[in-house]
């Protein structure tokens, strides 16, 4: 039997949708499709492949093990993609429970995590989601309930780059904007449900029903399945009602942002936004507090980090604004601790103590290893690079010309053990072939790095002085400046994320 023209409608809905939404750009390049096999993902997939073609697509699914039916979804995923003649690619998580966040978060965060790798592995710079007109609804209901500002109730953007925290140590250089950057689309948010199971049935799609959609304790489904039903019965055009208040929360949101871009180019600390000036954030403070609250909160955004409650972004602003200038503050936010240094203000990354075994190695076989608990050692052979966690690090060697004045020659290198020790005090080091001998702790803070950047090993070789982290070589041996020396390599300090 035909459809009536109704359900034909309903159906060339979803078609046109995603034809509207695609950007030009991505017409003929890798479509990648988050395929979960449910209602939704099913019929994104087959009218992607209908609109670009299979060979232009590839389904990404995520198994995350949290229903006994994770296996057979992955089959019915694969054997689904198969059908459609279209590649596949899967990816187990394993959720780890963090602090503060319930179990849909961070299974939403570990599927957009594993996306982002899938989509990367396959160089796909588009990644589609299925989410639909009651989808948007459900979460704009949501984020009111959950007194959310203005940024929440606008919901999910149709288009939207993917969230990438990036590095927030000013003294790093700021990444280039780069042109493979990935990014999510939603072509259905203004397609209600009700459309998408008339297109799967005019199509005779089979997708799969997650038992966990129907479980009340979760918020999302009580409001979906009790609440929504009565709405619609009394405001029948809720959805593009909901739609339409999103938009304007966005369209506010983009003008907050906009102010917040012109307080940026004032507050930043040179050379980069990562970091802010913390006498021109007082001066905006005291100027304007919301103008200097919109901006701590889109500065958190574009480092990548999720927004604190009111409550905690006031509290943060106070202590910026009113601890004495020499003073160390400790606030912690989602993984990262805020610093305050000479002036500036950043985030970095909170690092885990480590604990390491009795032996340290390097990251090639050509090193001959010496257990030391307290003080590992290394005899070099050519290594490029010697991993050090206790001091989350690593120590690079990378070769170079025979001219240049920051090299080790490599047959001083071979001399004697290299030994990486922690500081105790008092130590010297001459920065210069010609320099004076200064103390270590003159010349950080000549450098202006930070006390908490200082806890990085010493280099020996043997017993004598090579390296510091962040300060270079020590020519307090004559050796360096071998002018017969034919092979060199360069020392670097590398700190882990």
């Amino acid at each position: 039997m035909a459809p009536s023209s109704g359900k034909a409608t309903q159906a060339k809905s979803v078609a046109e949708a995603l034809h509207a939404a695609l950007p030009p750009l991505y017409a003929k390049q890798t479509l990648a499709v988050a395929f979960s096999g449910g209602l939704d993902s099913t019929v994104l997939l087959h009218a992607a492949i209908a609109l670009v073609g299979a060979e232009h697509c590839i389904a990404l699914h995520i198994h995350h093990g949290l229903s006994p039916h994770a296996d057979a979804w992955l089959g019915h995923c694969q054997a689904c993609a198969a059908q459609l003649g279209v590649r596949f690619a899967a990816r187990r998580v394993t959720l780890e429970m963090k602090s503060g966040f319930g179990l849909e978060a961070t299974a939403r965060d570990a599927r957009y995590a594993a996306l982002n790798e899938l989509c990367q592995a396959q160089s796909a710079k588009l990644l589609l989601l299925g989410h639909h007109a009651d989808d948007q609804a459900e979460t704009v209901l949501l984020q009111l309930l959950r007194g959310t500002g203005v940024a929440g109730l606008a919901a999910m953007p149709v288009l939207k780059k993917a969230k990438k925290i990036v590095q927030t140590e000013p003294l790093a250089p700021a990444p280039s904007s780069a042109s493979n950057e990935l990014s999510y689309l939603r072509p259905l948010l203004s397609i209600p449900r009700q459309a998408l199971q008339t297109y799967a049935m005019e199509y005779n799609l089979r997708w799969l029903e997650d038992e966990s959609n129907t479980d009340l304790r979760y918020t999302r489904n009580a409001l979906r399945h009790t609440l929504l039903p009565q709405i619609g019965a009394y405001f029948p055009a809720y959805r593009a009602t909901l739609a339409r208040a999103a938009q304007h929360a966005a369209d506010a949101q983009t003008l907050l942002d906009e102010l917040a871009k012109l307080d940026l180019q004032r507050v930043a600390a040179p050379p980069n936004a990562f970091a802010l000036s913390r006498s021109a954030l007082i001066m905006l403070n005291t100027e304007q507090t919301l103008r200097a609250v919109n901006l701590i909160r889109y500065w958190l955004r574009t480092l990548g980090l999720p927004a604190p409650s009111n409550a905690r972004l006031e509290n943060i602003l106070k202590q910026l604004c009113t601890a004495r200038a020499d003073a160390t503050l400790q606030l912690d936010h989602a993984g990262h601790r805020l610093r305050v240094y000479r002036d500036k203000i950043w985030w970095d990354r909170v690092k885990l103590p480590h604990h390491p075994p009795c032996a340290e190695g390097a990251t090639t076989p050509h090193a001959a290893l010496l257990a030391d608990a307290s003080e590992p050692s290394l005899r070099w052979s050519g290594p490029s690079a010697w991993d050090l966690p206790q001091w989350h690090g690593t120590l690079l060697f990378t070769a170079t010309h025979n001219a240049d004045p920051a090299g080790v020659p490599t047959s001083l290198l071979q001399l004697a053990p290299l030994r990486a020790t922690p500081r105790q005090g008092g130590e010297r080091m001459r920065k210069a072939p010609q320099g004076p001998q200064r103390t270590l702790k003159n010349l950080f803070q000549e450098a202006g790095i930070p006390a908490w950047l200082r806890n990085t090993p010493c280099i020996y070789l043997g017993d004598r002085l090579l390296f510091v982290p962040y300060l270079g070589l020590n020519y307090e041996l004559a050796q360096l400046i071998d002018p017969t020396a034919t092979e060199r390599v360069r020392l670097e300090w590398r700190a882990s994320e």
